[in-house]
């Protein structure tokens, strides 16, 4: 299957003010060298901590984050450097779920003219073309087209959600970033909102890039999966192999973080605890920017960045400790106590 969306080398750096006229010049590393590939049809993952440049890396493929250096493709296109009238124009091919519906929302639009609004923007079809658009769309989102009507505020945190998944629809994108799409909502409503994507994938053939936090959302609504920690990937591949047997020593602490069924298992997994926070993005330090906080780290760590590289076939992973057939650090050993 051929890869919608190509990125490489992505770097998203926020500079910072000097201290003093004659001061450094300072960056945030929010994205510090990200490649991976979205195929046609599938829902690529990007999981990790608060800080971890997951929700950045989002952001500049819509183009919505200053990019500092790499390359973005849609389809063969260089989204990356694209301007003007160039830009708007791919913007019909790729739209963005955001995550808080409460704030994503224009309060002052009814639903109606917020679903409406990019067919209005980027003058597609005619006025009764785009009302009838926007009818469909509310009954596909499982909303009743009499609620065009209302205003957001009369909406609950589902509903509203649904509002800004049509709107996504409007434009009959090829590509949908969903950036933590559940994450304010209750668990049941991330429930149907989770299981309306699925639905809508089907029926549409849509591609999705899919920021999230949680492992049980990633596990249950991707196809591959990248671990991104403080700006990098350090393992990547299907959901299956990654979620089966972790290679990287961060992957393993996510997973361990996640209360099993299995009392056994969930146990075992107990024994894998993290220290510390992750280090500044403004001053990444040598090296592994993992090393810091890992049990198992050696001197070479904390001085050689780890290439990530494939391990297994479609299995990536960025640790120096990891042998050639895949077996990590924490699977060879526990930690000292």
């Amino acid at each position: 299957m051929s890869a919608l969306l190509t990125v490489q080398g992505l770097k998203v750096h926020f500079p910072l003010a000097r201290k003093g006229l004659f001061g450094p010049r300072r960056a945030v590393h929010a994205v510090d060298g990200v490649s991976f590939e979205v195929r046609r049809g599938e829902t690529f993952g990007i999981v990790g901590e608060s800080g971890s440049g997951k929700s950045t890396t989002a952001l500049a493929v819509m183009r919505l984050a200053p990019i500092t250096g790499g390359e973005i493709l849609l389809d063969g296109a260089p989204l990356d450097r694209l301007q003007g009238n160039a830009l708007r124009a791919m913007r019909k091919r790729l739209q963005i779920i955001f995550q808080d519906p409460y704030s994503s929302l224009n309060p002052r639009f009814r639903a109606g003219d917020i679903v409406r609004e990019p067919l209005d923007l980027m003058g597609i079809g005619t006025k009764a073309e785009r009302e009838a658009r926007v009818a469909e769309l509310f009954r596909n989102v499982g909303l009743r087209p009499e609620q065009q009507a209302l205003f957001p505020h009369q909406f609950s945190g589902g509903q509203r959600q649904r509002i800004g998944i049509a709107r996504a629809l409007a434009t009959q994108p090829e590509l949908i970033v969903c950036d933590e799409p559940v994450s304010a909502l209750d668990v049941a409503i991330q429930a149907q909102i989770l299981n309306l994507l699925q639905r809508l994938q089907r029926e549409f053939g849509l591609t999705y890039l899919f920021i999230s936090h949680d492992l049980g959302v990633v596990q249950y609504m991707c196809d591959h999966v990248a671990v991104m920690y403080l700006g990098v990937i350090v393992e990547q591949g299907d959901r299956v192999a990654l979620f089966r047997q972790p290679m990287h020593p961060y992957t393993n602490a996510l997973l361990a973080a996640v209360p099993a069924a299995d009392i056994a298992r969930n146990r075992a997994r107990q024994r894998i605890k993290l220290s510390g926070d992750p280090p500044s993005p403004i001053d990444p330090p040598p090296g592994c920017r993992f090393a810091g906080r890992c049990p198992f780290a050696e001197p070479r760590c904390h001085a050689e960045v780890p290439a990530l590289r494939e391990v297994l076939p479609g299995h990536r992973v960025a640790c120096h400790l990891v042998d050639d057939a895949g077996i990590g650090p924490h699977q060879r050993a526990a930690p000292a106590a």
